[in-house]
C-alpha cells in the first residue's frame, strides 16, 4: 500500500512539473592554492519534489571530476543545506598541479528522483613562504664524534614554492647563536671547536631560519649530537687474585667476582664484557657482571688435580664486543682436599667356591688387594675393615689379624655333615670397609662361600642290563620300558638319558626315542619283526660328574602284519563263450608270497563280480600258487546269464604264522588282486532281419580305441617322431602289395532286396546298424560251422579272418554295393537300399536273403535257424523319407 502511495506522489509531481533539482548550480567557485582540508568551496542547495521524500543517505555527492581528482566532496550542513569543501587526500597545487575542475554533483531521494548539476572550481595562486623538502621542516639530527676538528658539518637547503625555476637564491641564520655553532648565509653549518664528549655537553640544539626576498620565512629545528668515542682502557677494581676454595663445589657456585669500570662511561658499567681466555674445564665467567662460577666437578682426587691443584685464569674485560678497549688480569685457584671419598673395592660382592675338603686355616680372601681410597691426602685416604657377620659364618671364617680384611677357614665344609646341609652349604660373609676420619664413610662387602662337592659315588643303573618286549604292530609312541641311574653325592644334580648306540634300521636311523629326563623308552615308528626281530642298544646316563652305560635288549614280537603279495595284481582275460567247464582259463594262475606267513596258509575267494559263480579257483587254499577255472558253462540263450563283462575281485587271506604261534594270538591279513574278463560270443555273425521287405539294413562300422590299450597310441607316437621316414615308405610298399593282390570288385545286386510290387506300399524306414570294429584283435578263435580260423576284439567281438594256410588276415572280396545313385540310374530310384561294407562280404548273400523276405539264412544264403545276434550291432534308426516321394 505505501509502495502505491508513493507511486502516485511521484506520478503527481512529475505532472505538476516539480521534480527534484539543485539550487545555486550550476556555478563557479574559487578556492586557494594549498588550502588546508574542510576548506569551504562552494554552498547549494537541494529543492525537492512535491511529494517532500527525504534525500537518499550518501547524496549529494562528487560522481565525477575533470580532470580526475579526490581533492572534494561535499558535507551537509543543515536540512537540505550542503556545501563542497577540500579534503586531505590531495593538496591543491597552482604551481603544479591543474587550475580548473569540472565536479559533478549528483543528488537522489529516496522515492528514486535524481538531478546532477556542474561545479566549477578554479584554485588561485597564493605567496608561499619558503619550505624544507620532506622531514626536514619537522627537524633534523647531525651526529660529530667527539675530537673532530672544527670545520663544516652539514649543508642546508630549502625551496621557494613560488620559485619553479629555482633561480631566487634564499638567506639562512641561526636563531639561536652558539659559540660552538655559525651558518653562513648558503645555509652552511660549520663547528667552531673540538668537542669532548666526557668534559662538555653531550648534545646541541640550534634553530635555523630561512628568508625569501618578500620576507616571508620558515624554521626548522636542528640537534647536533656529540658521539662518545671509545679512547680509554678498562680498568679493573677487585683486590683480590688468588682463591681458596675446597673441592667438590656443586656447578654454579661463585668462587670469585671480578669487577672493572670503563672511563669512558663510568655511569654504565654493563657495558663491560667479561671472559677467561684460558682454556679450562672447571669454571664460567659471567661476561656481563664478571662472577665466576663452577662448571663443572672439582675433584681434587681425580686427574690433573690429583698432581697439581692449582688452577690459574686469565680474565679478559672488554668495553665493546668487537673493536672496544680492553684489559687482562691473572687469578689463581687452589683446590683443597676433603674426605669426600668412601674407602671403595673394586667389587663388593666376592663368590668362592671352596671344596668340601678345605682344610682349616686356609687363606680364602685378602681384601687388602681390591680395596682403597681415592682421597689422596692423609688421613682422609685411610680405612681398616669390621669384624665378619653373618649367618653360619661366625664358627666357619674370620679375619686374620682382626680388621686385616684376610678371611680365613676356621670350620667344617664337608657335604656329608648334616649341619653344613641345613645352612645349604653357601655361606654369607658381611664385612664393612670404613674411613678411619669423619664423616666415617662406609661400605659393606658381601662374600659367598660356596662348597664345592668332591665326586665320592659312581653314577650306576639300578640293574646291569635291560631286557624289554615290543610287539612289531604297536605304534609309534608306545612305551617299551624304562632305565634309571642313581648317583649318591650330594647335591644329587639331574641326569640325562641318551641313547649311545644301536637301533638303526634301513629306514630310519633310530626306531627307539629314550626320555632324557626320566628314562623311558619309546618306539619312534613301528618295529618290523621280518626286517630285525631284536635290537642292542647302549644307553647312557650322564650327570655334571659321571657318565655311566647299560646294555638294553629289545625284542620285537613277531605278529601277522603282511599282507600276501600276488603276481599278477590285475590281469585281463577273455574266454568263448562256449568255453569248456573245468578248463584252466588261459592257463591263468596267481603265485602269492607273504613274509610273514607259510605257503600254505592262503586261502582264496572271489566276491564280488562272480555272478552265478562262473569262476572258480584251485586250490582254493593249502597253497601259494592256483589257477583260475571255469565253474559252470555261461547260458545267455536261456537268458541265465547277461553279463559279458566280469570285473572279479579276489581276496587273497593268510592264518597263520611262520614261527608256529597260535591262531588265537595271531591276525589275519587279506591282499587282493583284480580280474578282468570278457565273454567272446559264437563267432557266426547273425544279420538281424525283419519281415518288412520296406526296410534297408544300414551297418557302418567304426574302428576305434580301446581305453585299456592305452599304450597303443602312445607307441604309434612315439615310433612315428622316431622312425616317420621309414614307416612312410612302408606304408607305400604295404599299399601297392594289397592294391596288387586283393583289387576290390564292385557290382550290381542280383535280386532287388524287395519285390517290385510292394514297392509302393513300403515305409521309408530303414534299420542303421552300427558295428564299432576295434583295431586291436587280443583272441583267437575256430569257427565250428566252417572251420576257419578267425581273430576277435576280446571287448566288442570284432572278428577278423585268417588264411588257414598262411595265418594271415584274409583279403576282403568286395562285396556287391547298392548306392542310392545307382538304383536311380537303373529305374529303381524309390527302392529301399542296402549297403553293406566291405568287411560283410562273405555276410552279403545270407543278408541279401534275408532282406528280401526269405526268411533266416545259414552263412551260404540257405534256409537255415536264425542263431543268436551279433552283440556288437548297437543302433537302429528309420531312414528319411526319399525326396522323390
Amino acid at each position: 500500500m505505501q509502495e502505491a502511495v508513493t507511486l502516485l506522489i511521484l506520478l503527481g509531481a512529475l505532472l505538476e512539473g516539480e521534480a527534484l533539482h539543485l539550487i545555486y548550480l550550476p556555478a563557479t567557485a574559487n578556492v586557494a592554492e594549498n588550502s588546508p582540508p574542510e576548506t569551504s568551496v562552494h554552498k547549494f542547495s537541494v529543492n525537492l519534489s512535491v511529494s517532500l521524500a527525504p534525500v537518499s543517505p550518501g547524496f549529494p555527492l562528487v560522481i565525477n571530476s575533470s580532470p580526475l581528482t579526490e581533492a572534494f566532496r561535499v558535507n551537509w550542513l543543515s536540512g537540505t543545506d550542503f556545501e563542497v569543501v577540500t579534503t586531505e587526500k590531495e593538496q591543491l597545487d597552482f604551481e603544479t598541479g591543474p587550475n580548473i575542475f569540472d565536479l559533478q554533483i549528483y543528488v537522489k531521494d529516496e522515492v528514486g528522483v535524481t538531478d546532477l548539476q556542474i561545479l566549477t572550481v578554479q584554485v588561485t595562486d597564493v605567496n608561499e613562504p619558503p619550505q624544507f623538502p620532506g622531514n626536514l621542516a619537522k627537524g633534523l639530527e647531525l651526529y660529530i664524534a667527539e675530537g673532530t676538528n672544527p670545520g663544516s658539518i652539514y649543508q642546508v637547503e630549502a625551496f621557494d614554492p613560488e620559485d619553479t625555476s629555482r633561480n631566487i637564491p634564499l638567506s639562512y641564520y641561526l636563531i639561536s647563536p652558539s659559540k660552538n655553532f655559525r651558518m653562513s648565509g648558503n645555509g652552511t653549518l660549520f663547528s667552531t671547536t673540538e668537542f669532548d664528549f666526557e668534559a662538555g655537553h653531550s648534545s646541541y640544539h640550534l634553530t635555523v631560519e630561512v628568508r625569501d626576498s618578500g620576507g616571508l620565512k620558515a624554521t626548522m629545528a636542528l640537534q647536533v649530537n656529540i658521539v662518545n668515542l671509545n679512547d680509554e682502557l678498562p680498568r679493573f677494581t677487585s683486590p683480590r687474585q688468588v682463591f681458596m676454595i675446597p673441592e667438590e663445589l656443586s656447578p654454579g657456585t661463585i668462587v670469585a667476582n671480578i669487577t672493572a669500570e670503563d672511563p669512558d662511561d663510568k655511569n654504565f658499567t654493563s657495558h663491560l664484557l667479561y671472559s677467561i681466555t684460558t682454556v679450562n674445564n672447571y669454571f664460567m665467567i659471567n661476561q656481563l657482571t664478571g662472577t665466576i662460577q663452577v662448571a663443572h666437578r672439582l675433584d681434587r682426587d681425580a686427574r690433573e688435580l690429583r698432581q697439581n691443584p692449582t688452577i690459574s685464569l686469565e680474565v679478559l674485560v672488554k668495553d665493546r664486543p668487537y673493536g672496544g678497549q680492553e684489559n687482562h688480569i691473572q687469578i689463581t685457584f687452589i683446590v683443597q682436599d676433603i674426605n669426600d671419598n668412601p674407602a671403595t673395592c673394586t667389587k663388593f660382592t666376592f663368590s668362592i667356591m671352596v671344596t668340601e675338603r678345605a682344610a682349616k686355616g686356609t687363606l680364602l680372601l685378602d681384601l687388602n688387594k681390591f680395596c682403597f681410597d681415592d682421597d689422596s691426602e692423609a688421613p682422609n685416604n685411610k680405612f681398616n675393615f669390621t669384624t665378619p657377620s653373618g649367618v653360619g659364618s661366625s664358627s666357619r671364617f674370620l679375619q686374620d689379624p682382626a680388621g686385616s680384611g684376610k678371611i680365613v677357614l676356621i670350620g667344617d665344609l664337608d657335604y656329608e655333615n648334616p649341619s653344613n646341609l641345613a645352612t645349604g652349604n653357601k655361606y654369607t660373609v658381611i664385612i664393612q670397609v670404613q674411613d678411619i676420619t669423619p664423616p666415617h664413610y662406609k661400605n659393606n662387602i658381601y662374600i659367598y662361600i660356596l662348597t664345592s662337592p668332591e665326586n665320592e659315588f659312581p653314577l650306576v643303573f639300578d640293574r646291569p642290563s635291560y631286557i624289554f618286549d615290543v610287539s612289531e604292530v604297536n605304534p609309534a609312541r608306545t612305551r617299551i620300558g624304562q632305565v634309571q641311574a642313581t648317583d649318591k653325592d650330594f647335591p644329587q644334580s639331574s641326569i640325562r638319558y641318551s641313547i649311545s648306540t644301536g637301533g638303526a634300521s634301513l629306514q630310519h636311523p633310530n626306531i627307539f626315542w629314550i626320555n632324557p629326563k626320566t628314562g623311558e623308552l619309546q618306539l619312534v615308528t613301528k618295529a618290523d619283526y621280518e626286517t630285525t626281530p631284536t635290537y642292542v642298544l647302549r644307553i647312557q646316563a650322564t650327570n655334571s660328574e659321571d657318565t655311566s652305560s647299560v646294555t638294553v635288549t629289545v625284542n620285537i614280537l613277531e605278529e601277522n602284519d603282511e599282507k600276501p603279495i600276488c603276481f599278477p595284481n590285475s590281469y585281463f582275460l577273455a574266454i568263448p563263450v562256449d568255453l569248456k567247464v573245468g578248463t584252466n582259463i588261459q592257463n591263468f594262475k596267481l603265485t602269492c608270497t607273504d613274509l610273514d606267513s607259510s605257503p600254505r596258509s592262503f586261502r582264496y575267494s572271489i566276491d564280488p563280480g562272480n555272478v552265478n559263480s562262473h569262476f572258480t579257483f584251485s586250490p582254493n587254499a593249502g597253497s601259494n600258487v592256483t589257477h583260475l577255472l571255469l565253474a559252470s558253462h555261461f547260458d545267455y540263450t536261456g537268458g541265465l546269464d547277461k553279463i559279458w563283462d566280469y570285473k572279479l575281485l579276489v581276496y587273497i587271506t593268510d592264518d597263520n604264522l611262520l614261527s608256529g604261534r597260535k591262531k588265537a594270538e595271531a591276525l589275519v591279513q587279506t591282499g587282493t588282486v583284480t580280474l578282468s574278463i570278457k565273454v567272446i560270443p559264437h563267432p557266426t555273425t547273425i544279420i538281424t532281419t525283419t519281415p518288412r521287405p520296406r526296410i534297408t539294413y544300414r551297418i557302418q562300422r567304426e574302428n576305434i580305441y580301446s581305453s585299456s590299450a592305452w599304450y597303443v597310441p602312445f607307441v604309434i607316437t612315439v615310433g612315428s617322431i622316431l622312425l616317420l621316414g621309414l614307416l612312410v615308405s612302408l606304408l607305400i610298399l604295404l599299399v601297392k602289395a594289397i592294391h596288387r593282390h586283393c583289387p576290390y570288385k564292385t557290382a550290381k545286386d542280383q535280386k532287388p532286396l524287395v519285390k517290385k510290387g510292394e514297392v509302393k506300399r513300403a515305409k521309408r524306414d530303414a534299420v542303421v546298424e552300427i558295428i564299432q570294429m576295434r583295431s586291436i584283435f587280443d583272441g583267437e578263435a575256430i569257427d565250428p560251422v566252417t572251420g576257419e580260423i578267425y581273430e576277435f576284439n576280446s571287448k566288442t567281438g570284432a572278428r577278423k579272418w585268417k588264411d588257414p594256410l598262411t595265418q594271415m588276415p584274409k583279403c576282403k572280396e568286395s562285396s556287391p554295393q547298392v548306392t542310392a545313385m545307382q538304383r536311380i540310374t537303373a529305374g529303381e530310384g524309390n527302392w529301399p537300399l542296402r549297403t553293406t561294407t566291405k568287411e560283410e562280404d562273405g555276410l552279403s548273400s545270407k543278408a541279401q536273403a534275408e532282406g528280401a523276405g526269405l526268411g533266416p539264412r545259414n552263412e551260404d544264403g540257405k534256409p537255415g535257424t536264425p542263431k543268436h545276434r551279433n552283440p556288437t550291432l548297437t543302433s537302429r534308426a528309420s531312414p528319411k523319407p526319399h525326396p522323390g516321394k
